[in-house]
């Protein structure tokens, strides 16, 4: 571990080892890496001798389930906890759910641990320590700490760092890949976990009902193209979020065909919630990355290739959807300058 980094990682020592009853809290927009690594540090906490807590403000997302374990993250925040590790955000505004019930208030009265790998600046003010490490997944980082720590790493914790690093990686091909990157993927196989067979039980997962592709083809006919066809967007009403969300995440569908349509830079899908609220999911082909700036002009993260936002002041959706096609064009446009 590089030596600037040293006195925070013991700083993460010092706090786990204070600790008994620790939850570990997702953002609101879980995806493969946040549920990878915190499944990761639950096993890792457990043989410490640790009660870890599983907690998210949202349900996990379906084409997630692959991993075991994702049924053991509940919305229900514990209030009985003496530490929590936030990990994959280091944004407050990716814990909104946190305002239900006075949670983010009685999370600020306990040390509070955040873990990340976005290169942002972190905006959780109660956070006792903010390891924000550059890195192609926060599994990485958390593969790093625990191998300098000694930290107990059995198979199943292994097998969630790979998935995070994987998942956040696109598969090892992501710009943010690193040499770094393929070598903690090798020691992990090297310890006995097999790419295979976790691609196998991802793709298993991946089977869609005959429904489910007639849906697919709905939504990539309502595909709309603005800013001379490099963005690409779709939209995706309350009914259908209801429907079909259970079975696939409407959005996953689609997004990453329509970024392989010819002159396509930039793939958004939004989602209308029946309370007003709109969420949109941005991925961006290589040597476009603007997702992360067009996402933090709304108040939202991620990545420089896939980032989101979310709304949720009750402005008018054509509104939001013209100034977001208004913000990519510049951005695309700066780009080519």
């Amino acid at each position: 571990m590089d030596e600037k980094y040293f006195n925070d990682a013991e700083k993460i020592q010092e706090i786990i080892n204070n600790a008994s009853k620790i939850v570990i809290l997702q953002a609101d927009i879980p995806d493969g890496d946040s549920l990878g690594s915190a499944l990761a540090l639950e096993y890792i906490l457990g043989d410490l001798g640790k009660q870890p807590f599983l907690c998210c403000g949202a349900n996990i997302p379906s084409y997630l389930r692959y991993l075991e374990g994702w049924d053991r993250v509940s919305q229900e925040f514990p209030t009985n906890i003496d530490a929590s590790i936030i990990v994959d955000t280091a944004a407050n505004s990716l814990l909104d759910s946190l305002d239900r019930s006075d949670q983010r208030r009685w999370l600020s009265t306990k040390p509070c641990i955040v873990i990340d790998h976005h290169n942002v600046t972190p905006s959780i003010p109660y956070a006792s320590i903010v390891f924000n490490r550059p890195a192609v997944a926060t599994g990485e980082v958390i593969y790093q700490i625990a191998k300098h720590f000694n930290w107990p790493l059995n198979h199943a914790a292994s097998e969630n760092l790979l998935a995070s690093i994987l998942s956040d990686s696109l598969g090892l091909t992501s710009e943010a890949t690193t040499a770094q990157s393929i070598r903690i993927v090798a020691e992990i196989v090297e310890s006995g976990v097999n790419i295979a067979e976790l691609e196998n039980k991802r793709r298993q997962l991946m089977l869609k009902k005959p429904e489910i592709l007639a849906y697919k083809g709905e939504l990539l006919q309502r595909v709309e193209y603005f800013a001379n066809n490099r963005l690409a967007v779709v939209t995706i009403p309350w009914e259908e979020i209801q429907k079909y969300s259970y079975d696939y995440n409407p959005s996953m569908l689609v997004l990453d065909d329509m970024r392989l349509v010819e002159g396509v830079d930039v793939a958004i899908a939004y989602k209308l919630y029946k309370d007003g609220k709109i969420t949109a999911k941005i991925k961006c082909n290589f040597g476009k990355s603007i997702g992360l700036k067009l996402a933090e002009h709304f108040g939202g993260g991620g990545h420089p290739y896939a980032s989101g936002y979310k709304i949720t002041d009750g402005r008018n959706f054509e509104e939001i959807k013209n100034e977001t096609v208004a913000v990519a064009s510049e951005l695309l446009d700066s780009l080519e300058e």
